[in-house]
């Protein structure tokens, strides 16, 4: 096995097990080593799928994904600065976050490394984040995409929040919304009329570049 093949899976490993020291250390020397960073996430978004798997088979509690979610943030620091250098030539801006009643950030975080790794300037609106907000930090920031992570059934109605506010605000074809998370789905994109639903955080990058393609030669109204 090549020594850059050894690192993802250590890498992995350290994430799937929560080891946060063992994460910092293996992402530093994988730096070190000159892998990619967006090879290094890939892998990281892997073991967090991992771990969200070992959750629903009750083979982990709770408790257990948030320390995974730790690792792979702590390893995220390490490239945080290279992730910025290859990350010069901004593709879009995005608004994100967890829509009210969410308190969980674990996925959420994962799709926003992800996101600025393939290049998008993002805007982390945190977690139990009010519908109106998301379009009024879309307006503020002149984002072209925002985007929603659901993560309990009973929220979803606020979802409606959302997509009435930016109606309100005649920016529906200019502002377009993603949602995912454990309690979103493709039908919930039918029902309230939302863009595009991303199954996990790399199908968010090819929602979100499929959204801004769709539009990029329209004139902008703010």
């Amino acid at each position: 096995m090549k020594e850059t093949e050894k690192l993802l899976e250590a890498l992995f490993e350290a994430v799937v097990s929560g080891n946060i020291r063992k994460a910092r250390r293996t992402a530093e020397k994988a730096l070190h080593q000159g892998l990619s960073a967006d090879t290094a996430l890939e892998k990281m978004t892997d073991a967090m799928q991992a771990a969200d798997r070992k959750c629903e088979r009750k083979e982990y509690f709770v408790a257990d994904v948030a320390r995974s979610a730790s690792a792979m943030r702590e390893a995220l620091k390490v490239f945080h600065s290279h992730l910025k250098a290859e990350s010069a030539n901004i593709a879009g801006k995005i608004v994100i976050g967890s829509l009210k009643g969410n308190l969980q950030s674990i996925g959420k975080d994962t799709v926003k490394a992800t996101l600025r790794a393939a290049g998008f300037e993002v805007v982390d609106l945190g977690v139990d984040v009010p519908a109106n907000a998301f379009v009024d930090a879309a307006i503020r920031e002149k984002a072209q995409i925002i985007g929603v992570s659901i993560s309990v059934d009973e929220t979803v109605p606020s979802l409606k929040g959302v997509v009435d506010r930016l109606r309100q605000k005649n920016l529906a074809d200019e502002v377009k919304i993603v949602i995912g998370g454990p309690a979103a789905s493709e039908s919930m994109r039918k029902t309230y009329g939302v863009d595009a639903y991303a199954r996990d955080a790399w199908d968010c990058v090819r929602k979100v570049k499929l959204l801004l393609n769709s539009y990029k030669n329209k004139p902008v109204k703010r």
